[in-house]
């Protein structure tokens, strides 16, 4: 099972006048739940686990977009560093596809994949996929059902975030970032209706904000 960092339904967080926060979501945020800081650490600890695990081979990394995109990112940069300053390298390339799930608040079972029909380049590859977060597990089980029928050679998957909810499936990552409480949570890249994602830090959204944004 893999392991990750919980943060605890009745955490705390941390006051937002503790960080730097764009002016202009200070009314909109409840807590920073998980700092940058905190990500980069972990995300570099994940990178260290691929690398043992997949190291072997050439990896295709798969991100998710567009949620995933800041964690794809600083991912394969510390995958890139750990080729540069270790004995054994791995061969890495990158693709990209979009996976639509949610309408404002809510995590539908209409899931929308864009970008399917370049899959078929992934037959006998071994591919990473990055994620940001992993809610019902619904999304990615579609995901690797339709990967699966491009006949890959090996699939794993990396999930910053998974939240735990009662609408879940049951289905877990391969790697995990952080467990999460039932909150929506945007930042670093996870976003409201396309906002929010010019925030550095993981915070929970306020009601207002979810009204305020609302389309």
């Amino acid at each position: 099972m893999a392991s990750y960092l919980e943060i605890a339904d009745d955490e705390k967080g941390h006051e937002l006048d503790l960080f730097c926060v764009p002016r202009h979501y200070e009314n909109d945020l409840e807590k920073v739940i998980i700092p940058h800081g905190l990500i980069m650490d972990r995300t570099e600890r994940l990178a260290r686990d691929i690398i043992r695990d997949m190291g072997g081979h050439h990896i295709v990394a798969l991100c998710v977009l567009k949620g995933g995109y800041k964690f794809f990112a600083d991912l394969l940069d510390y995958i890139k560093a750990l080729n540069q300053n270790s004995d054994k390298s791995v061969p890495l390339t990158v693709d990209f596809i979009r996976v639509k799930s949610y309408c404002n608040d809510k995590s539908t079972d209409n899931v929308k994949v864009i970008g399917g029909d370049e899959l078929s380049n992934l037959s006998g590859k071994n591919v990473l996929i990055v994620e940001d977060i992993v809610e019902t597990g619904r999304t990615m089980q579609t995901l690797l059902s339709l990967l699966s029928e491009c006949n890959p050679k090996m699939v794993k998957v990396v999930s910053l975030l998974v939240k735990r909810t009662p609408r879940s499936s049951g289905y877990r990552p391969d790697y995990i970032g952080f467990e999460v409480p039932d909150s929506f949570l945007v930042g670093y890249a996870l976003d409201y209706n396309e906002y929010f994602r010019d925030l550095s830090h993981i915070c929970i959204l306020n009601d207002q904000a979810k009204e305020k944004y609302k389309v």
